[in-house]
């Protein structure tokens, strides 16, 4: 089976259990409150400090996804039979792949729109969550 068909075939397992559209509302509201995180650190760094928008995005990012992490891996999917620190890597991997696509979104839309950079930022996050879940679930915290 190919990569791309084992993934789809993941997925689709996964979407036929009750038990992972739980953890996808866990994740959502872990993710709320990430994102509420992300904002407030955003305003603060962009507004009330002066920083680039990008520098507040990244400062914002790191927040964010430590308070995401501990979330997630007591809440939301639980701590499972891997080492804390190896789940800490692959969520910064997949949280780091997950800010790329913000980035390109939050650029695209500062520099392609009259939208101001929190609202632009606001939108960016949202784009990228999708893609976030997926590679929690399936690779962060999948099970062994």
């Amino acid at each position: 089976m190919s990569p791309a068909s084992e993934l789809a075939y993941r997925i689709g397992a996964a979407a036929r259990r009750p038990a992972s559209w739980m953890q996808l509302l866990k994740f959502g509201v872990v993710g709320g409150s990430g994102y509420l995180v992300n904002l407030a650190v955003f305003s603060i760094l962009e507004t009330s400090l002066g920083m680039h928008h990008t520098v507040a995005a990244v400062g914002a990012f790191c927040v964010a996804v430590s308070n995401n992490f501990i979330w997630n891996r007591h809440w939301t999917f639980g701590p499972g039979d891997d080492h804390p620190a190896f789940q800490a890597v692959r969520f910064f991997a997949v949280s780091i792949a997950a800010l790329v696509i913000n980035l390109v979104v939050l650029e695209a839309l500062v520099a392609g729109t009259t939208l101001g950079p929190l609202t632009a930022q606001a939108i960016a996050v949202a784009v990228a969550m999708p893609f976030n879940f997926v590679g929690n679930k399936l690779w962060t915290f999948s099970d062994p």
